[in-house]
């Protein structure tokens, strides 16, 4: 009765109000989902914090640093991708190697019953001539025939060894199954007898690198033999050539004259100090590609600040030479820059007197197109103190995303560490297969990634390498790992080689390490956590072969539960 009585007195669901109540409840419901939908999304953006400044200014980062598949190596912690990485093989440029057929053969009279090369000359008296045409081709025939999992493309004639029985060669030459852009170069020390009837044999072929006479060649000299390039090979990008001389001396101003004509632009402060290597390229970058842009020459200071994760003492590093990472002689030869320290000089010494004036910069918002019209020598940026808004790459972002175009072909890798990465390879004959086992803090970390630890324990990596890689075969195991006789039980399936059973190529012998103190005004380089991981990286990477953590040895998603991408499923 109550009931009845209430809703009798309400009038609320006679039979003429039904329509106008069902319409007041669906937009009261509306408004509650609309309010709890705000509240959600307020909630997110005041919590959500991204994992690095690199990836939200622009999609463009992300795409080009980032890969869609679930691969080892992720950009944001590692070693970053360089210009040379991103280019395009020239499969024709590769295809003219030399052939043995392509060396003139050598009469088989001279040719030794147990199959060594072999040649005769005219007189047995004096020593060894290193320049004569048919040891030069015995020693070419023979290196062809000796080492079959490269292709060579150029070789340089020989010159006197370190005695007279002893010639040094140097060659050009790329592995069969390369994957990058890039030729290498070696030289080494053949060991030559010759017998009473003048004959010569070949006894002995030196490691790697041995034959330091033939490193160096002179200006404008010609090879001792190479293909005649083909037509199709006309305007390729420069390649990169690990092991050639390196000459990353700093550019200088030719005179007061050059440097008063020249035109300069300057980034000064900011944020971007000590952060990933990967932050400080996306920076760096923008700023080449605005000068490049205005026509300037980008005054740079080559000293970085490294950041702590690449440290051994945890903490940010000053004062490291930005050629101990990148190769100089390339970006100085194909743009113009200037290294700050000498700018300031010079500009100390003439811009009184040849009335060079600076147009100041201090707000990122002022593009690079308003700057197009600026007539003073200098044009400097400085940014302030507050992040993100004072880093560099903000002046790459909004309507200048569009025009600048950073200039990325300019930024190769350091090639003494390509020649690292090169030795490691030559070691192993060019003929490895690969593994990258990713353990540490993951691998700790149970509620992101539950079978790590157990999916590269050494029993689940024999079982699973099993199926990928052939017994016997040697295999380089790029690691986190700080104690690598955790798996010495894939010994006796494998023949394991770790980074650190090559140090004697950066140690205190090494020529890394005599370079790179010269470049340091003569104090010793550490060699870093950065590194090391470019070095493991590239190595891993020249396998025949490779075996990745989160592609093939655990199904656990390299960011954690449930982040892998459609892509690697």
């Amino acid at each position: 009765m109550l009931g009845r009585s209430t809703l009798s007195r309400s009038g609320s669901f006679r039979p003429e109000n039904i329509g106008q109540n069902a319409l007041a409840m669906i937009g009261n419901l509306c408004f509650t989902f609309f309010v709890v939908g705000v509240l959600i999304f307020t909630i997110i953006a005041a919590t959500y914090e991204p994992e690095d400044p690199l990836f939200h200014p622009s999609t463009k980062i992300t795409s080009f640093l980032t890969s869609n598949s679930n691969a080892t190596f992720k950009s944001d912690d590692t070693v970053v991708r360089t210009g040379e990485d991103f280019m395009a093989s020239n499969q024709t440029a590769f295809s003219n190697f030399i052939n043995v057929t392509d060396v003139d053969t050598l009469s088989t009279d001279n040719v030794k019953a147990h199959g060594a090369a072999a040649t005769a000359l005219d007189s047995c008296e004096g020593p060894l001539d290193c320049r004569d045409p048919e040891l030069f081709h015995m020693l070419m025939k023979r290196v062809i025939e000796e080492f079959k999992d490269i292709h060579f493309y150029r070789f340089g004639k020989p010159v006197p060894g370190s005695n007279e029985s002893t010639c040094d060669m140097g060659w050009r030459f790329r592995p069969k199954e390369g994957k990058t852009a890039a030729l290498y170069k070696d030289y080494r020390r053949f060991v030559i007898a010759r017998s009473e009837n003048c004959t010569l044999s070949l006894v002995g072929i030196g490691d790697y690198h041995s034959g330091v006479n033939a490193r160096k060649r002179k200006k404008n000299q010609k090879p001792g033999f190479e293909k005649t390039p083909g037509k199709q090979e006309a305007g390729q990008p420069l390649l990169p050539v690990v092991g050639e001389t390196v000459n990353d001396m700093l550019p200088v101003v030719e005179s007061e004259n050059s440097f008063s004509r020249g035109r300069y632009l300057l980034y000064n402060g900011g944020g971007d100090r000590c952060k990933s290597m990967n932050h400080y390229l996306w920076s760096f970058l923008c700023a080449l590609g605005e000068a490049q842009y205005l026509n300037r020459t980008l005054v740079m200071d080559l000293s970085i600040c490294l950041n702590w994760m690449y440290s051994s003492s945890n903490q940010d590093e000053e004062a490291k030479d930005f050629r101990f990472y990148f190769d100089f002689e390339h970006l100085r030869e194909a743009a113009s820059v200037l290294d700050h320290s000498q700018f300031w000089d010079d500009w100390g010494k003439w811009h009184k007197k040849d009335r060079l004036s600076l147009h100041l910069v201090e707000d990122v918002r002022v593009t690079p197109m308003k700057l197009t019209t600026v007539k003073d020598a200098l044009i400097m940026r400085k940014f302030g103190s507050v992040e993100p808004d004072n880093y560099w790459y903000r002046v790459c972002e909004g309507e200048t995303e569009s025009v600048i175009q950073r200039p990325w072909h300019l930024i190769w890798k350091s090639r003494r560490l390509m020649d690292i990465v090169s030795s490691i390879a030559a070691k192993l004959n060019w003929d490895y297969d690969a593994v990258h086992i990713e353990r540490g803090e993951k691998a700790r970390n149970k509620e992101l990634w539950p079978n790590l630890a157990a999916d590269t324990s050494p029993d689940a990596l024999i079982s699973t390498l099993a199926n990928k890689l052939e017994e016997g075969r040697h295999v380089y195991i790029a690691t986190n790992e700080p104690d690598t006789s955790f798996f010495n039980p894939l010994k006796d399936k494998y023949t394991t080689h770790f980074l650190d059973e090559y140090k004697d190529l950066w140690d205190e012998k090494s020529e890394w390490y005599s370079e790179t103190k010269a470049l340091n005004k003569g104090v010793p380089v550490e060699f870093d956590g950065y590194m090391r991981i470019s070095v493991d990286t590239e190595v891993f990477l020249r396998g025949k072969k490779q075996v990745e953590t989160f592609n093939d040895l655990t199904n656990d998603c390299k960011d954690g539960v449930n982040t892998c991408t459609a892509a690697a499923s």
